[in-house]
């Protein structure tokens, strides 16, 4: 597989890699433009700005763009996450030009049609009432605000129904004109692809566009503290959050593994102990996220109101032995889980465009597979108990709750647990 990469004088920057045998192809464009980027009064823009973009252009309407990707039994969508927004598409090898010809058309051509706006807003007015519904989606927006206090980091991404009542089609062209600039952008290509072929048609379709000035965001900061909200529910929900590295630190890899060896499968300390061996709960696992500058290790599970507080402390119990014990076979175990995880991941194009776009954002350049395997592999066990050791007793925490909770420790009884 050959990995090929291209910028154009506007700084427009195009990465393919052709995937020997496939048919299909997946195709997309990643702007660095997501919630992160947003101004207090824009909170879910970037969003919205997602839903508008399938709603018209100057060349389709809504139906049109979903008919040309569906004709050729192709799809589309598109995310909003923190740092970025992301159209794409899949298709057969031979309907790449027009799948890009799509993506880019909904990019540089939505027209903001006031009836569209007017239509969408109930959607995504819809989709917040969802969320705001579903316990174990909306507790990890209050962790996250908890963590990332009064800063775009910690704002939900869908947006407060406020704001969302409140955009027009200035704001949405605003937002557009300060964001979306070429420099901002990557073409992201996997698959059954030509990679000359696509610079051609990007050329044509982005070229033109011009540089804006350099954007500069706050650097985040960890504030930690505790959301707590009672709710008559069937289960008490709990989600805490550690400061972890970034995804530029050179211990993210080991952050991963720990993680992974804590609460990343069926094998992992928290499961065995919390759910395997004690029945507290149905789900429970950990995570590390990252950002540019910061990260954040969730721990999360569903319980009863009447056994949150068992569990919330043997949580913390857990974080504290695995600093003590964690063993050179739950290390290998995760570490190998890790590499398969993204081996297999990849072998889809839609998996293997992303990490393209991704790690063009984050190291400007693409670090071959073999690379980042050779990182994962060159974690030492003292690493991670090292990793291991500042969740424990160092790393600043934030907790949300939800549910029946009102027999939930506080974070500040959870802390001097840590502490004994």
């Amino acid at each position: 597989m050959t990995v090929e990469l291209h910028t154009l004088s506007n700084g427009f920057r195009i990465v393919t890699e052709n995937m020997p045998g496939l048919e299909s192809a997946a195709i997309g464009i990643w702007v660095n433009a997501g919630g992160r980027h947003e101004r207090p009064e824009q909170n879910g823009i970037a969003h919205f700005l997602e839903h508008m973009a399938f709603k018209g252009t100057k060349r389709r309407n809504a139906l049109e763009i979903a008919e040309a990707i569906e004709d050729v039994g192709g799809y589309i969508n598109a995310y909003t996450s923190r740092e970025v927004t992301a159209y794409y598409a899949r298709v057969l090898r031979n309907d790449v030009a027009l799948a890009l010809d799509v993506v880019g058309d909904i990019v540089l051509n939505p027209v903001f049609d006031p009836v569209e706006i007017e239509i969408e807003r109930g959607v995504i007015l819809q989709e917040i009432g969802q969320a705001l519904d579903t316990p174990d989606d909306v507790i990890f927006d209050w962790l996250q605000e908890r963590a990332y206090p009064d800063q775009p980091l910690g704002r939900t991404i869908l947006g407060e129904g406020a704001h969302v009542r409140g955009f027009g089609r200035d704001d949405l062209s605003s937002f557009v004109r300060e964001q979306y600039r070429p420099d901002r952008m990557i073409l992201s290509a996997a698959g059954g692809i030509d990679h000359e072929e696509i610079v051609r048609l990007a050329e044509e379709m982005f070229g033109h566009l011009e540089r804006g000035p350099r954007i500069e965001i706050a650097p985040a900061r960890f504030g930690g503290g505790e959301y707590r909200t009672e709710k008559a529910l069937e289960q008490a929900h709990f989600a805490l959050g550690l400061e972890s590295p970034d995804y530029c630190s050179p211990d993210i890899y080991s952050a991963q593994i720990y993680t992974t060896a804590l609460g990343g499968g069926m094998s992992s300390r928290l499961f065995q102990e919390i759910r395997e061996k004690r029945g507290l709960c149905y789900s429970i696992f950990a995570q590390t996220g990252a950002y540019a500058d910061t990260g954040m290790t969730t721990i999360y599970a569903g319980t009863s109101g009447g056994q949150i507080a068992e569990l919330a402390q043997i949580t913390i119990d857990e974080l504290k032995r695995a600093a003590e014990d964690m063993s050179p076979v739950e290390i290998a175990r995760a570490r190998t889980q890790m590499k398969a995880g993204l081996l297999m991941g990849l072998e889809s194009p839609s998996s293997r465009a992303e990490r393209l776009a991704r790690m063009l954002a984050i190291w400007d350049r693409i670090p071959a597979l073999s690379e980042t395997v050779e990182r994962i592999d060159a974690v030492t066990d003292e690493d991670v108990r090292r990793i291991a050791e500042h969740m424990a007793v160092a790393a600043r925490p934030a907790m949300a709750l939800y549910g029946p909770v009102s027999g939930a420790p506080d974070l500040d009884a959870l802390q001097q647990r840590r502490a004994a």
